[in-house]
């Protein structure tokens, strides 16, 4: 079977989706299907690099255009940028037009849809492109069984009887071997010797300010450290925190493995992989009170509701004096792998081509 698969989150700063990509990749490439990756840039094939025996196949067009096209109707069709498909997978919500192949679209959230303050532009114009992609799906894939209840409730006229399977992304095993940051690392980083850290884009779904604010009411709590990319919308004042930004893969699960707690106080989330990333390296969590993070974390995760800056100070505290024991963490991750994810993919790819 020929799969292409939408590798365009592989480009630039890798967040979530391009982690997913990535990592998704890579546990297919060894299967039985011929992959061919594609990206939607102007930039084309140039800077897509991919694991062997993948093939790149695209062409040179501005993503905005194509989505724009892609808003109005059936043009163009995603074969002209790949050739001839079995079954073409948009990792990233969005559903090209297809000529043959079938469909499948894996869609991560719905906060373009249940909070449209907290979304970039590219992502509010999901609200008219993954309806169309919906309807041209013959699977829709979620990473969880939160996601999924969402997506057939806002769906249902779309979906008809096309199904929505849920497949867990998985964690890459070299977070459960992570060993915290060395001297070098921590002063290359301007790390302190303990720290609470935060990863992800630094956006309004987050929600920073509850974190910065609960972490402002212990003074004995080893200083902030906020990893990720700069995001959009309003700023936040982070006087006193340690910014290093974006942190490359092999880096930040040392940065993860170091941590005192991981905190991820966000108003909404697909799946939480930084949630379950952390507790494969063995390192206490904070989160906040949602299904999906329930899904991942069960009960080796500290839970406090969302936006309440009280219970978020509280969770911390209870967790830095005492963290409890990794070895509890590190098996609430244990059954999430790429390689069983891989296979609830290549799944739907047969139901799709079928």
């Amino acid at each position: 079977m020929r799969v292409g698969l939408d590798a365009t989150p592989l480009l630039g700063v890798r967040t979530g989706i391009g982690r997913y990509t990535a990592d998704l990749l890579t546990a297919l490439a060894p299967g039985p299907d011929e992959l061919v990756a594609t990206a939607f840039t102007l930039r084309g094939r140039g800077g897509l690099v991919v694991p062997p025996p993948v093939a790149v196949r695209a062409r040179p067009v501005p993503a905005r255009l194509l989505q724009e096209a892609w808003a109005r109707g059936p043009f163009p069709p995603v074969e002209l940028l790949t050739g001839r498909l079995d079954v073409f997978h948009a990792t990233n919500f969005v559903l090209p037009p297809l000529r043959r192949a079938g469909g499948v679209v894996t869609v991560h959230d719905l906060a373009f849809l249940r909070l449209t303050s907290t979304v970039s532009a590219a992502s509010a114009r999901y609200r008219a492109l993954v309806p169309r992609s919906v309807r041209r799906a013959r699977v829709v894939l979620t990473p969880s069984r939160a996601v999924a209840d969402q997506v057939r409730e806002a769906y249902a006229a779309e979906l008809g009887a096309t199904p929505v399977q849920v497949v867990p992304h998985g964690v890459d095993p070299r977070w459960r071997t992570a060993s915290p940051p060395d001297a070098g690392l921590r002063a290359r980083l301007g790390l302190p010797p303990a720290y609470v850290l935060f990863v992800g884009t630094l956006e309004p779904r987050k929600d920073l300010p509850t974190l910065l604010a609960a972490h402002r009411r212990l003074p004995d709590a080893p200083p902030l450290v906020l990893v990720g990319p700069p995001g959009w919308g309003e700023r936040v004042d982070v006087s006193g925190v340690v910014t290093p930004g974006f942190v490359g893969d092999d880096d930040l699960r040392r940065v993860v493995a170091g941590a005192a707690a991981l905190v991820l106080p966000s108003r909404d989330e697909g799946f939480g992989l930084t949630v379950l990333e952390a507790l494969a390296a063995g390192t206490p969590v904070v989160a906040s009170d949602l299904p999906v993070l329930r899904e991942v974390g069960g009960t080796a995760v500290t839970y406090a509701p969302v936006g309440d800056v009280e219970a978020f100070a509280a969770a911390l505290s209870a967790v830095l004096a005492s963290p409890g024991d990794p070895q509890v963490r590190r098996a609430q991750a244990a059954p999430f792998s790429w390689q069983r994810s891989a296979e609830g993919h290549r799944a739907a790819y047969a139901l799709a081509s079928s």
